[in-house]
């Protein structure tokens, strides 16, 4: 795993306005990511998720993340998200970590 703390930083850099990460928080052009561990894509209440992402019926860890942070349109066909994704395995292996301290 990478480093939280730095991932907090890419995360803020890179995924905040669109995303928010607080519990309860309000969704934005994405969806909230609290306690997106463990959670299967496609079902946070309350976001309109697209059909691609409804049917990939993955669960979010660590493999599944780092694969859809690197090229978001391959992992996931049809998505929504205009993010290019994360080129470098560090750097993402830095929002994972980060990702996994929200809960």
């Amino acid at each position: 795993m990478g480093d939280p703390v730095k991932g907090k930083t890419l995360f803020v850099r890179m995924c905040s306005m669109c995303h928010t990460v607080g519990k309860n928080e309000k969704h934005r052009v994405g969806p909230n990511l609290f306690g997106i561990f463990g959670k299967t894509c496609g079902t946070t209440a309350g976001f309109n998720y697209t059909d691609a992402m409804k049917n990939k019926n993955i669960v979010w860890n660590e493999s599944t993340l780092d694969e859809y942070l690197r090229l978001p349109k391959d992992f996931v066909p049809g998505t929504r998200m205009v993010f290019t994704g994360i080129k470098k395995a560090d750097e993402r292996k830095d929002v994972i970590a980060y990702l996994a301290t929200l809960k």
